[in-house]
């Protein structure tokens, strides 16, 4: 795992700074602490940083072709290199053992064709020399990041938006539709950025620039192509039996791609679904005493899990470690973990997810993890609580929403994780509003409406000008499908599955895993994102998905009997943090400093009166306003980094 960056001047009268090059190479340090790399043409500029994983001798980069025609930077793993590299050999010549090698002969014969070949995670850019241009690409699921710019007769990228400030501070300038966006997802998702001139390649996506500025930005996948169509869903619900067969021989292959490493290699192990079958897949391939698992503890009970982990570990006599993590440690990294994100992000498992990323690189330089499960098979509660508030849109919106604001207001304030007052308070403001949005109004911490009493009235104006959720909708209705590519009619259900994909596992989950992982010199790989699986579980029909209130369903039933009933059956319980806690206790002097009267009314974005507001209902337990108050407070702590 790697971090690239790079420049192309349209004027290409005078070769790139090596000097520029390299301070934004080394803001990217952690991502690759054992090489440096650089290459320097005319108008062009290509930084790298290696964390070695594969080819440790030979596999430095930039990397170029026999005769320097074509130079690649590559951030990732290509999964299926060698098979690639077969089909190579008799007309290269190969100089290294490495996966990026491939990517630079793959180019040669195919050029922006050969995504079609492969199978891994990326963030790659390549420069033809011969055509003068740059071509860069993300992989299908967004697993790694991919920022630029255009400033100043400049094209500009990096792994990370910190890289791109190296090159000009004047890019940091704030911008306020970014800033809703943000408010509402807990996250600013792709394709925009923070910042107003700094822009994120979103999955799945193509961007090729010319040396006279001209750009070209294309979808090359889509998740949506391999749904299920109506005519063929009851043909593919039939066999139970055959697409669990299916799963199983598909994950099997999978994860034995993802272990391929010439470094010590564990398992991030929740005692979950996810990681739990990817684990028992590890056994097929090798001794399970020789298989190193990974997890964390807390001591607040309501969001430890780490007996589970200890049991399945225990169950498959794995070299299994855990470490029981204080809030005084997470409290006093607080500041560090947030300013490593770049952009402000307000999801409270970053914080556990970058502790145990420190704690596994003790021991290993490569992790499996579970992630993307959720997403695929409906795994969240949310699908769940969709099917409920399908139902409730029998009854009159009002009424319902009111009946339920009662009950709400009669239960007793929780501070325990995912408690019933907690999930209440959340389910209430998603009804009544369009299928599209309504799981991310669940997940969201402010609202539209809750916007226009947060934000200042010049910023909240701009909300009544361009909607925070219009991604969603233009998503959705396949306005950047694929050319020829025509979406059919969906239902709630898979509009949700897509919304998770193509939003939520992109700009929160796999966000989070990157930046905490890389923060620590960890390479973290998904086995259940391998592009064999993407490509055939949307397929399956979504009843064998959420089969009634069921989760998981079809990947449950693929592990009976190769995984204890405790584990397939046991409830989500979801890598959170007792925040609620938090703020009334030792972080409450933190968050009344980060929060203060006089700082949020000279920064300008906020209403001071409002905030305020929140902090003493949640302090006087009248009400639980913990998301409101860590999304504030996680934009402040890094406003006061990047902004102030």
């Amino acid at each position: 795992m790697c971090g690239i960056c790079g420049y192309l001047n349209f004027d290409h009268k005078h070769y790139a700074s090596a000097d520029l090059i390299r301070s934004m190479a080394d803001a990217l340090i952690h991502r690759g602490p054992d090489e440096y790399g650089h290459y320097e043409d005319r108008g062009l500029g290509l930084g790298f940083r290696r964390l070695s994983i594969i080819d440790l001798v030979t596999g430095s980069q930039p990397m170029k072709n026999e005769d320097s025609s074509v130079v690649v930077v590559f951030n990732g793993e290509i999964y299926n290199y060698m098979d690639i590299k077969k089909g190579l050999l008799p007309r290269h010549k190969f100089a290294t053992q490495s996966d990026t090698e491939v990517l630079v002969h793959l180019y040669e014969e195919k050029s922006e064709r050969m995504l079609d070949d492969l199978n891994g995670m990326f963030a790659f850019a390549i420069w033809d020399r011969n055509r003068q241009r740059l071509f860069c690409a993300r992989d299908r699921a967004g697993q790694k990041p991919f920022y630029y710019t255009i400033y100043k007769d400049n094209f500009v990228f990096a792994s990370e938006l910190k890289s791109l400030l190296r090159f000009s501070t004047g890019l940091n300038q704030l911008d306020d539709l970014s800033l809703m966006r943000y408010l509402a997802y807990e996250y600013v998702p792709s394709p925009h950025s923070i910042f107003k001139n700094i822009r994120k390649l979103p999955a799945g996506h193509t961007l090729s620039i010319g040396c006279g500025g001209d750009i070209s930005i294309k979808r090359y996948w889509d998740i949506r192509r391999y749904r299920v169509s109506r005519e063929t869903a009851s043909e593919k619900k039939a066999d139970v039996r055959a697409v669990s067969e299916r799963l199983d021989s598909l994950l099997a292959a999978s994860v034995k791609r993802h272990l391929v490493s010439d470094v010590p290699l564990g398992l991030f192990l929740s005692g979950g679904l996810d990681s739990s079958s990817i684990l028992y897949m590890m056994t097929r391939f090798s001794d399970p005493r020789d298989i190193k698992t990974f997890s964390i503890g807390f001591q607040d009970s309501s969001f430890d899990e780490s007996s589970y982990a200890n049991y399945v570990a225990g169950l498959f006599n794995t070299d299994h470690k855990t470490a029981i993590v204080t809030e005084r440690e997470m409290q006093d990294l607080l500041p560090e973990i947030a300013v490593q994100l770049d952009e402000p992000f307000a999801d409270a498992s970053l914080i556990p997810t970058y502790f145990l990323c420190r704690f596994t690189r003790q021991h290993v330089t490569v992790a499996l993890a579970g992630d993307g499960g959720d997403e695929l098979f409906a795994g969240y509660p949310t699908f769940q609580a969709q099917r409920i508030a399908q139902a409730l849109r029998l009854l009159p919106i009002g009424m319902t929403r009111s009946l339920l604001r009662s009950i709400s207001a009669a239960l007793p304030v929780s501070t325990a994780n995912l408690s019933f007052d907690f999930r209440l308070k959340q389910f209430i403001p998603g009804l009544g509003h369009a299928p599209e949005i309504t799981a991310q109004i669940w997940l969201g911490s402010f609202c539209h409406e809750d916007q226009g009493h947060l934000l200042n009235r010049d910023i909240s104006a701009a909300a009544l000008k361009e909607l925070i959720y219009d991604d969603i909708f233009k998503y959705i209705k396949g306005y950047d499908s694929l050319p020829s590519f025509s979406l059919r009619e969906t239902n709630a259900i898979e509009r949700s599955l897509n919304w998770y994909f193509s939003f939520y596992l992109q700009d929160d989950i796999l966000a989070k895993t990157d930046r905490a992982s890389m923060a620590n010199s960890l390479e973290v790989r998904s086995p259940l994102l391998d592009r064999d699986i993407l490509e055939y579980v949307p397929s399956i029909d979504n009843n064998l998905k959420l089969r009634g209130l069921s989760c998981k369903y079809i990947f449950k039933t693929a592990m009976k009997g190769k995984l204890p009933d405790r584990i397939i059956r046991r409830t989500k319980k979801g890598f959170g943090i007792p925040v609620a806690r938090w703020f009334k206790g030792r972080l409450k002097d933190l968050m009344l400093d980060v929060l203060d009267l006089g700082s949020i009314r000279s920064q300008g974005l906020f209403d001071p009166d409002y905030v305020q507001r929140l902090i003493k209902e949640h302090l006087a337990g009248k009400k639980d306003n913990r998301k409101q108050l860590w999304t504030l407070f996680m934009f402040q702590l890094w406003y006061n980094e990047y902004c102030d």
